[in-house]
């Protein structure tokens, strides 16, 4: 039995007209760069290394969801292609390669080899090779984003990925030729957009004449026509500004409004306009954009769905994998769009909500995050409408859901390797996000240029970039909307107003050696929240209130005791109204210039924001939860003075604020 949804797709007209129409694929605004060309230093290097060192980089290991087979054989190999091994694939080869592990390169070159050698003669790849079991396409698409990466970091596998790629290709699109739901269940209707991406990467790069680029253009608008019409759900007429748990889905889909949908979700129509060649698909992706963070948007940058859309509510849950998914989509959207407000988003959510979701070691992780969170542990009554799983604000192994346990590396990686980018001339580098990098590519008429970025960023104001290059370009670099009073000094002038058109700096660079120095200083920042309570800015980072708090083990992995369930509870008080006119910033930068690590836990970041509070009456829903913020409380206790921190080093948090009527 077919489900409503593609019921209604039956009775509706091809959306693109006859396929194989288009002809061309439209340019994106600005060009990524290969895997490896781009690398972390200085803290965001060691950020990765705690990543690598905690489990991400050991769950291939111990972790049944990934490491029931080394993949060397046996089908349970391929059962890893469902969802489990494409995720972890996705996510650690990039974080191999940009930390030089052999074990972890080893092991996804093993990965990488077992599928391509396995896959079926009609070219299917997956664990439905030699069985019954209905084969869907989605389980494959982050294993062919991790085999792309692969490939441009090592172009000796060019051959053997393009040519398996190509052969899933032509199954794929008689698959879709035979009947509009072959190999189209839920998950791959409403995420088809990935391996449009994919369809395009072989455009671009490895297009193989005419027959073979209308084949990828024909795959490409048979996958719209099978799947979720974004256009639709990111347009103003149907999408819903509020929590979800009440509201009919007007798709017959709810997995429509399902957070990590939606995040993997905001590519779709940046991807589909490189092919209908429609200006309504940027505008209405970037509405999709605005209406996702207006209507259920966090202060840590990302938004709420504890598995779907919720709303505002500061108790309200954010999915790990949304998390990640978000960052991604911003940056493909940013490179076919160019508007930079998808990169100060993006920069928002790395420093704040990835972080603020894991432990310091990134051992342990949350299912769902909360802006207001007074206790991790088991709920047994929460306050996510749409997941009863009471561990799922849990700090472990596996929460809830494996998938983020799987997923969520790919965060850190895929921001760094999406620092950089190119013009689409390739004459110009651009610098995207700010932090301490370092690059070396070759642009047009075979200018190599290198690029070292030392800062502390965001736990500094001052960027120092030196480029080397053998013919002079423009180098452009983001300054970010919130910056006020930034300068700039090239090669020891005198500093001037920074001058940026469109979020970018223009900086003309001779041959040879050229030195600039940023400064980008923020002010303190407010942002009204539901029930007139108020959250923390400055710069890229959200400041909260570390609540104290112990820990206690849930339990412990039987084959690695690192891996734990962790249990957080609060060991002071936390019900603290504010005076916002009392907010005052202190930065206190370590001598050596060397952050601590991991820099993302309590008490670490040298940064600190002190504020004029006292104690309100302020209710817990639940023993686990607190409610709403209380409107123009008064206050219960003396006044006192609190710290706050930057939000991704807090565990349990206030983060947004009931304000004090009567000045303290």
């Amino acid at each position: 039995m077919k489900s409503p949804f593609f019921q209604l797709l039956a009775c509706l007209p091809f959306f693109w007209g006859a396929a194989g129409q288009a002809t061309t694929l439209a340019p994106k605004k600005f060009l990524s760069i290969p895997l490896g060309a781009i690398k972390p230093t200085g803290w965001l290097f060691d950020q990765l290394m705690v990543q690598t060192n905690g489990l991400a980089g050991h769950e291939h290991e111990f972790y049944n969801y990934v490491s029931q087979t080394d993949w060397t054989g046996g089908t349970s190999a391929y059962s890893s292609l469902e969802e489990a091994g494409s995720y972890w694939f996705n996510a650690m080869v990039p974080n191999g390669i940009l930390v030089n592990n052999s074990a972890i390169n080893a092991k996804t070159s093993a990965f990488l080899s077992y599928v391509l050698s396995h896959q079926d003669s009609t070219g299917w790849l997956g664990p439905e090779v030699g069985t019954t079991k209905p084969r869907y396409l989605w389980g494959r698409y982050p294993f062919m984003f991790g085999a792309i990466q692969m490939t441009e970091f090592d172009p000796s596998l060019t051959n053997e990925v393009v040519t398996a790629l190509y052969k899933f290709v032509n199954l794929a699109n008689t698959m879709l030729r035979s009947n509009n739901t072959v190999g189209v269940e839920d998950w791959t209707a409403t995420r088809w957009f990935d391996f449009v991406i994919t369809l395009q990467w072989l455009y671009d790069n490895h297009p193989q004449g005419t027959a073979s680029q209308a084949l990828l253009i024909d795959t490409m608008e048979r996958l719209k026509w099978t799947g979720v019409p974004w256009e639709k759900v990111f347009s103003k007429q149907f999408f819903p500004t509020t929590a979800v748990e009440h509201t009919p889905n007007p798709f017959n889909l709810p997995l429509t409004w399902h957070g990590v949908n939606l995040a993997e979700g905001l590519k779709a129509l940046p991807a589909t306009y490189r092919f209908t060649h429609n200006q309504s698909d940027l505008d209405t992706a970037s509405q999709g954009w605005d209406l996702l963070f207006q209507y259920h948007g966090r202060p840590s940058g990302i938004y709420a769905a504890d598995e779907y859309l919720a709303g505002l509510e500061a108790i309200r849950g954010t999915e790990l994998c949304l998390v990640v998914e978000t960052m991604f989509s911003g940056s493909f959207l940013y490179q076919v769009i160019g508007d930079p407000k998808f990169l100060d988003r993006v920069e928002r959510i790395a420093y704040n909500a990835l972080p603020g979701t894991l432990t310091g070691n990134m051992w342990s992780r949350q299912y769902l995050q909360q802006q207001n969170q007074i206790a991790a542990r088991n709920m047994s009554t929460n306050p996510f409408a749409n997941d009863g799983e009471p561990y799922s604000n849990v700090f472990g192994l596996e929460p809830n859901y494996p998938c983020c346990t799987v997923n969520h590396p790919q965060g850190w990686p895929k921001f760094i390797t999406n620092s950089f980018v190119t013009t689409p001339d390739n004459l110009s580098l651009v610098q995207v996000y700010l932090g301490p990098f370092s690059t070396s590519v070759t642009l047009g008429s075979g200018n190599t240029v290198t690029a070292n970025v030392a800062t502390l960023y965001p736990f500094g104001d001052t960027l120092t970039t030196t480029l080397v290059s053998k013919s002079a370009f423009t180098y452009y670099v983001r300054i970010p909307s919130w910056v006020v009073g930034g300068t700039i000094a090239v090669n020891g002038a005198a500093a001037k107003p920074v001058a940026p058109v469109n979020g970018l700096q223009a900086v003309s660079v001779a041959a040879g050696t050229t030195k600039f120095v940023l400064q980008l200083p923020a002010p303190i920042t407010i942002e009204s929240r539901p029930h007139g309570s108020i959250a923390v800015h400055r710069g890229p980072l959200h400041y909260a209130f570390d609540i104290p708090r112990s820990q206690k083990v849930l339990a412990t992995n039987a084959r690695q005791p690192m891996a734990q369930d962790l249990e957080f509870d609060a060991t002071a008080n936390w019900q603290y109204a504010i005076d916002p006119a009392t907010l005052k910033f202190t930065s206190s930068p370590p001598a050596s210039g060397i952050l601590p690590s991991p820099i993302f836990d309590s008490g670490l970041p040298p940064l600190k924001i002190t504020v004029n509070a006292c104690l309100v009456n302020w209710a817990v829903a639940a023993p686990t939860y607190a409610a709403s913020p209380p409107t123009n409380p008064a206050c219960t206790g003396v006044n006192t003075t609190i710290t706050l921190t930057p939000y991704g080093s807090t565990k349990l948090r206030i983060s947004e604020f009931p304000v004090l009527t009567k000045p303290l």
